[in-house]
C-alpha cells in the first residue's frame, strides 16, 4: 500500500470513488478503442445510478472518454467539451445482480465502426477494476502495463508467451489464468508487467500457436 491509497489521488472532486474512478473506466475505455469514441452509452449501477448527477460522475466518465485524467480541471466542462469534440453519449441506469455498487458499464464505438464494450467497478482512492472488457471476464487494475490473452487452454501455449516476452526484455511481474466458464478448451491469461508493453507487442502474442486474440491495456495510474 503507497500513501495514494489512503488519501486518493490528486483530482477534480468531489468524490475518489464517484469522480476520479469513474474518470478512469472512462478513460480505459478510449485507451482500449484506440482513439476517441464519438458515440457510447453509458449504464450507472447501483451507487452509481442514484447518484451519478450529483457527485459529478457523468461529468467524469465522459472526461475520461475524452482522455482527461482525474486532476484535469476540464472535467467541469467535459459535458460541453464532448459536443465541441463530436463525441455523442447516452446515460443510462441498470440493475445488475450481485455487481459492486459502484460499476459503470460502457459500449463506445469509433467513426470507422471499432467498438469496445466494458465493465469497470470503483472500490475506492480512484482505484478500479476493470471486470469485463469486449465479453471477456478479466481483472485488470490499471497499476502496470496488461496484456489480455483470449488463448486456447493447450499445453505450452503459456511457455510460448513468456518465452516471447523474454525475448523482448520484458519481464513479468504477475500471471493469472482463467479457465473459460463459457467454452471448454479456452482460457484468458492476464499478465501484468515492470516493463513497458506496446500493441507491437501485443500483436506479437496473438501470433503465436494457440492464441486467440491478444489486447495490450497500459498503466494508468
Amino acid at each position: 500500500m503507497n500513501i495514494f491509497d489512503i488519501i486518493g489521488p490528486i483530482m477534480v472532486g468531489p468524490s475518489s470513488s464517484h469522480t476520479a474512478g469513474a474518470l478512469q473506466i472512462g478513460y480505459i475505455a478510449q485507451v482500449a478503442l484506440r482513439k476517441r469514441p464519438s458515440h457510447a452509452v453509458i449504464k450507472f449501477h447501483g451507487s452509481f445510478a442514484e447518484t451519478y448527477k450529483g457527485h459529478g460522475s457523468d461529468k467524469a466518465v465522459v472526461g475520461g472518454l475524452l482522455g482527461y485524467r482525474p486532476d484535469d480541471a476540464r472535467i467541469r466542462t467535459s459535458i460541453e467539451d464532448a459536443t465541441a469534440a463530436g463525441l455523442n453519449y447516452t446515460f443510462q441506469t441498470i440493475d445488475i445482480p450481485n455487481a459492486h455498487p459502484n460499476t459503470i458499464l460502457i459500449e463506445a464505438h469509433t467513426l470507422d465502426n471499432t467498438s469496445t464494450s466494458l465493465m469497470g467497478v470503483s472500490i475506492g482512492g480512484g482505484n478500479i477494476i476493470l471486470k469485463s472488457l469486449d465479453g471477456i471476464e478479466i481483472e485488470y487494475t490499471g497499476q502496470m502495463d496488461t496484456l489480455i490473452v483470449d488463448q486456447y487452454d493447450a499445453v505450452g501455449a503459456i511457455s510460448k508467451i513468456s518465452s516471447l516476452l523474454a525475448s523482448r526484455g520484458i519481464n513479468i511481474a504477475n500471471m493469472r489464468l482463467f479457465q473459460s466458464k463459457k467454452e471448454a478448451g479456452k482460457a484468458i491469461t492476464i499478465i501484468e508487467t515492470e516493463d513497458k508493453l506496446s500493441d507491437e507487442i501485443a500483436t506479437a502474442v496473438q501470433h503465436l500457436q494457440d492464441i486467440i486474440t491478444c489486447i495490450y491495456l497500459p498503466k494508468i495510474t
